[in-house]
């Protein structure tokens, strides 16, 4: 994607300030319209985060894919062997009642939140391999989660990257310097 110097703002960051689906689904944040379904089911969906969460979210992690049966006293013990746990919460349906295999984990510490977010990727809760990543429903405005189109991540195979996060960046735009005379 090429873009004009005058059309860059000075205001750019390779991460994301606000969550914008069509800005995460592009490479550089310059896209204008949806590349794929994902991207369009994420701008028509509508995301509140979970109510009752009283954690700091700069040290609060999002936990997820562990299995059914996990307790919030499950996650907290699992937890606190690599760093203090301050209170972990368990998502549940509401109409059911089970679990959404998914919760949050608040560390004593923002550089326990951090080093477990970003370095403990192969962890294993009661034979399942769990997901654990920074909360970002609480700290980023307009953040939606991957089931609805949104999210971060993703892999090459899928086709779904996406940018603007703090593991994969923005990259920087190409800009040209085209003369007034010549600009359509």
């Amino acid at each position: 994607m090429y873009c004009l110097k005058s059309d860059l703002k000075q205001t750019w960051s390779p991460f994301a300030k606000e969550y914008d689906p069509l800005k995460a689904g592009s490479i550089d944040g310059t896209d204008t319209e949806p590349h794929d379904r994902a991207v369009a089911r994420a701008i028509d969906s509508h995301y509140e985060p979970p109510h009752g969460l009283k954690s700091k979210p700069e040290r609060t992690l999002f936990v997820a894919r562990f299995g059914p049966k996990v307790s919030k006293h499950d996650l907290k013990d699992f937890f606190s062997k690599y760093g203090e746990v301050v209170s972990a919460k368990v998502i549940y349906d509401i109409v059911t009642g089970t679990s959404q295999c998914y919760g949050f984990v608040e560390m004593r510490s923002e550089d326990d939140a951090w080093r477990l977010a970003r370095r403990m990727s192969d962890l294993t809760m009661m034979n399942h391999k769990i997901f654990v990543d920074f909360e970002v429903g609480r700290t980023m405005k307009g953040w939606k989660p991957r089931r609805l189109g949104g999210g971060f991540g993703g892999k090459k195979e899928s086709g779904q990257l996406r940018f603007g996060g703090k593991d994969r960046p923005f990259k920087r735009p190409f800009l040209l310097d085209v003369p007034k005379n010549m600009r359509v």
